[in-house]
């Protein structure tokens, strides 16, 4: 599994962005959104239990990510059909405010390493990307437990301090200085 300090893979994928048949697909690659920090989470599958939760959760953060110039990206091993079904039929996800990339070759999921040997699908990976393309943090659940986006943007305001940051810090708290 690639992890921090790594470089995130060229990947060049197909998003579905929104219900709306006029504007719901685009092409994201990893220079979309040049200058962003980016948060690319994946789930195993569309259509299941666990992940409308997560994705949901991520929504409801997508403006806290947004004023840090972060840009969200959930991704899947699912084809942009199914991604926009499952928005227009679940009544949490029909206005995700973010992209949701498919990685129906699974070849980000493969260069990231969160293929699972045994499904065949995604795991329940995170990853934070600084403005340089640098992996800054890199998280994987078991597909049985889902992940907290809180967490995630907590871990991404500490990273924008470029400071030492203690146990539990949030924003707004002292950072360390070393001695």
């Amino acid at each position: 599994m690639l992890t921090v300090g790594d470089k995130f893979p060229s990947f060049n994928l197909k998003a579905t962005m929104s219900t709306d048949m006029k504007n719901a697909f685009a092409d994201i690659t990893e220079e979309s959104n040049p200058g962003k920090w980016k948060v690319v989470f994946f789930w195993p599958k569309d259509f299941t239990f666990v992940c409308p939760t997560e994705i949901a959760a991520f929504g409801k953060l997508n403006g806290d990510f947004n004023d840090r110039d972060a840009v969200v990206y959930g991704a899947s091993i699912d084809s942009e059909f199914v991604h926009h079904a499952w928005r227009t039929h679940h009544a949490d996800l029909k206005d995700l405010p973010f992209a949701m990339l498919a990685d129906i070759k699974r070849e980000l999921t493969i260069a990231l390493g969160v293929l699972d040997k045994n499904e065949g699908v995604a795991l329940r990976a995170t990853f934070i990307v600084d403005p340089e393309g640098i992996i800054r943090f890199a998280s994987v659940n078991d597909l049985s437990v889902g992940r907290n986006p809180a967490e995630v943007l907590r871990v991404l305001d500490a990273l924008q301090t470029d400071e030492l940051c203690p146990c539990n810090w949030q924003k707004g708290e002292d950072v360390l200085k070393a001695a």
